[in-house]
């Protein structure tokens, strides 16, 4: 089947900049509108960026039906090893599902400068989770509802599907489970924020992360913001000490 028109604000952003790069993604059923303001930080700091869309994203649930972990990794990969060959140093950053596949990236390249995590998901769920999602794909529901949007800020919308897809998300999951086992090997620099008031990602998945990554942690609160912090109250926080996280880091 043939992928849908990509909606409004959902587009992939790039910027040339210099040296140094910076690899943005997003979170799972959004699209790269929910990172647009920090990959355009990044921008006005000097760095490349690259923001894709990962497959599925952005158009309508149908086309995310069809992927899984595999294509949403492939897909960051790829943005990483372009920025790389172009830029002397690159930092990774991400929400929500956009953080475990920085996370998987780190994981996998250890020359990465630095990791930029905003409320990701790296805490393996309950099995019994996982059982009622796969009933609820047996049944013949390959959707349940929605876990975008979860934002304080009753001005903002994050530009996500209004269902979840079943499948993708016990591929996530499979994917967590391997990357749980393996954060003792990010050694990079990690500046790691989340938010107390998430709905969507424990924060003891920030604990987890806390407790067993290897290089030096920054940890920053978020009070003011739920899940999608930077689309929340707290995003000009968020994108400030982001860009000079950055700097710091691609700077060693």
């Amino acid at each position: 089947m043939p992928e849908q028109p990509v909606l409004p604000g959902a587009d992939p952003f790039s910027a040339p900049g210099g040296a140094h790069g910076a690899l943005v993604l997003h979170g799972f059923t959004g699209s790269p509108q929910s990172m647009r303001g920090l990959a355009s930080a990044f921008a006005a700091a000097g760095f490349a960026v690259e923001l894709p869309r990962l497959p599925g994203h952005g158009t309508a649930i149908e086309d995310m039906l069809q992927t899984t972990w595999s294509d949403w990794s492939a897909r960051a990969e790829e943005a990483y090893l372009d920025l790389a060959r172009r830029c002397d140093k690159v930092v990774v950053g991400g929400l929500s599902m956009g953080g475990t596949l920085t996370l998987w990236l780190a994981e996998r390249h250890p020359e990465i400068a630095g990791i930029v995590l905003v409320n990701p998901a790296a805490e393996p769920p309950a099995d019994s989770f996982r059982e009622m999602l796969q009933g609820i794909l047996d049944s013949g529901s390959p959707t349940m509802p929605a876990v975008g949007n979860d934002i304080a800020d009753p001005g903002a919308t994050e530009l996500a599907y209004e269902s979840t897809p079943v499948g993708p998300l016990l591929s996530m999951f499979e994917a967590v489970n391997e990357i749980a086992a393996g954060l003792g090997q990010v050694e990079c620099p990690v500046l790691l924020m989340n938010s107390p008031q998430d709905h969507v990602v424990p924060p003891s998945s920030s604990d987890l992360i806390a407790e067993r990554v290897s290089g030096p942690l920054e940890r920053v609160t978020l009070e003011r913001s739920y899940h999608v912090a930077t689309l929340d109250y707290d995003k000009d926080e968020i994108e400030r000490r982001a860009v000079e996280f950055a700097r710091k880091v691609t700077a060693a």
